[in-house]
Parts: structure tokens; sequence; C-alpha cells
């Protein structure tokens, strides 16, 4: 087992990485508050993890309740966190209540917003089932929900007391879901650290295959620059925004076709080729470099084109990005592979060709 801290003062917590969490319930007691959690889940996770977590945690003579939400991004949304403060409230949960997030990005995203929200807020712990959701989203504390106009923008910070990354979880990992989550592991190395870039083209292939060394290598790394950002900057006032390269564009892409349509991390993958080809555009990044990205999220089966739905669509959605400040769009862009910035800088007839240039025909 792995274990980095997530250095937020008295706030601080550990992410347990390795083989087989899900049977250790001596790590999760220490982190309750009360005898009695919620286990919170979705259709597809559920039949597959859920008794093997509540089993042990049953034999530690906790009161477990579950709830089993429906599985999807499309179902991001306030009728589905309802479901969660009905369970709540039905089994009478009180302050001192944990709530336990096992699954992936969507189930974690509602859950740590549910925590925060019920009875002005409870603890939480992240169970993280998806490789995308071990490497990025259960780490840092976002929690949201879905609107119609925007991803992920009602919400709150609210930091798990624990996350527990059980790699064994990603063996029953569709291939699509696979390569979604390396979307974000790649995204590490552009953004801050070209040595883990070089070593994904070295290791991609072994990554895709599950090999564990490789595996738990690629989440310990992103797990530790995803932390030390959070460290450094936990409510996204500075340098946090990094961590949403491709983002901004790959944000208006799922909302524009419809949530659930692509994966988080198609969006990502595409999202960042318009990133790049942007920066390209500006004289920042070198054609070579951007070869080099392209041929990385090729070759972890992701899409380096987005769909086509008009750059007047692209530039209305990403207007509702959260990056808007005072009215102008900031981006994330690359200065080179393992160098971003984030910058108001980019001329909107550029950001216009970058889209075009990376639109499917």
């Amino acid at each position: 087992m792995r274990t980095l801290n997530v250095d937020l003062g008295a706030r601080a917590y550990p992410i347990h990485i390795g083989r087989g969490l899900l049977e250790r319930p001596d790590l999760i007691l220490p982190k309750l508050r009360a005898r009695k959690v919620a286990v919170v889940t979705n259709e597809t996770v559920g039949p597959l993890y859920l008794e093997r977590l509540c089993a042990g945690l049953r034999l530690e003579n906790l009161e477990v309740v579950g709830v089993v939400l429906p599985d999807g991004e499309a179902h991001k949304n306030w009728q589905t966190l309802n479901l969660i403060f009905d369970a709540l409230l039905r089994e009478h949960c009180e302050r001192a209540t944990t709530l336990i997030a096992l699954g992936g990005g969507v189930v974690g995203d509602m859950s740590g917003f549910a925590a925060a929200s019920y009875q002005r807020g409870i603890d939480y712990i992240q169970i993280p089932t998806t490789l995308l959701a071990q490497v990025d989203s259960s780490v840092g504390g976002k929690t949201a929900i879905n609107h119609p106009l925007g991803k992920n923008m009602i919400g709150a910070f609210h930091q798990p007391r624990l996350v527990l990354a059980d790699t064994e979880t990603l063996s029953t990992l569709p291939a699509r879901e696979l390569s979604a989550g390396l979307a974000e592991v790649i995204k590490y190395g552009l953004i801050r650290d070209a040595g883990f870039f070089a070593w994904l083209e070295r290791n991609i292939d072994a990554l895709r295959a599950l090999e564990p060394e490789a595996l738990g290598w690629a989440i310990e790394q992103s797990c530790r620059h995803k932390a030390e950002i959070v460290a450094a900057d936990e409510t996204e006032r500075g340098m946090r925004a990094l961590l949403n390269l491709g983002h901004t564009f790959g944000h208006a892409i799922e909302t524009g076709l419809g949530y659930g349509q692509w994966l988080h991390g198609e969006g990502v993958a595409a999202g960042t080729m318009m990133a790049a080809e942007l920066s390209r555009r500006m004289g920042w990044l070198g054609e070579e470099d951007l070869a080099r990205i392209e041929r990385l999220f090729a070759r972890a089966g992701l899409p380096v084109t987005g769909p086509a739905l008009g750059v007047p669509r692209y530039l209305e959605l990403m207007a509702h990005d959260k990056k808007v400040e005072a009215g102008k769009l900031r981006f994330v862009l690359l200065r080179g592979i393992g160098q971003a910035v984030v910058t108001d800088e980019a001329a909107m007839d550029d950001v216009a060709v970058a889209i075009e240039a990376r639109e499917k025909s």
C-alpha cells in the first residue's frame, strides 16, 4: 500500500493506494465519529463491490445504510441528489454519521455535495472505483452537480476525511472508462511534469493492459501532483486552475452533446487538443510537442478531435465556464510539455480557428 497526504492543516487526510483495500475496514474506522455510515453507490458498482465493503464494516459492529443511485452523468442532478437526502433522513442519519462514496466521479461528486449540505455538513470518505476518480476527482474536495447550461456549476468545496483507492476495482472497468481515466493521468504530465509525460509515452501500453506496477506508479504520481496543488490552493484562487487543462473545451463538449454521451475523460482529451492547438497558434507550443500530445492521447484510446458542434455553440457553452472573470474567458494553455499557464491573452479569432482545426469534419 502506498500512502500520500493532502496537507491541509487540521483538515489533512491520507490517500491510500493499493490492492484489496475494500477489505481493510481498519483504515476507515479511525476516521469515523459514530458507529453509523451511509454508503452511496450506483447500479453498476453496487452489485460488484457494495456487499464486500459493507460486510467488513458490519463485522466491526457498524450500522450500515446503503444508497444505490442510477448510473451515469445524465443523473448528476438535483433529482438524484435528493435520493441521497431521502435515504439519510429516512434512516435517521445524524450529524456524526459518515457518508462513504463508493464509485466513480459522479458518485463521488454527488456524495461529497450531499455531505457538504446535509445538516450543514457531515464527514465523508471517498472510495473511488474508476481510474479517473482514483487519480483526480476523489482528491481535493470539489463536489458538484450539473446544470443544463453548464457542467459542475452547482456545488461546494468539502474535503473528504480519507481517500481509499483499491486498484483491484479497475479490473472490472470497461476499456473505454479506463481510457477516460488516462486522460487525467496524461494531464498531470502536461501541466507540470515533462518527465512523467515521457514515462507515460514509454508505458501507456502497460497501463492499458492494467500492469500492476505501472498502474500503481501512475496513480501515485497523479495523486501526488493533485495533493500538492490542492494543498497550495484549496479553493482554486490561483495555481489549482491549471488542473482544468482541456476542461473549458471539454465541458462544452459534454454539455453540448448531452451529459453522458461522451465520458468526461474523452471530453478532456479532445478539449486538451483544442487547448494545445490554441497554444501552438499563439507561438507557445512547437509542432513536435503538439504531435507528441496527439500521439499519446491516440495511443491511450482517446479522441483527438471534438464533435462538430460549430464554433458559435462552443463559444456559447464556454461562456458559462467557471474560469470566466469580469466577463472574460481565461484558458489553461501550454508553453511546452510540463509548462501550463492560465491566461486571458488568447484572441477569440485564434480560439475559433483552434476549435475548427480540432472539430470532426
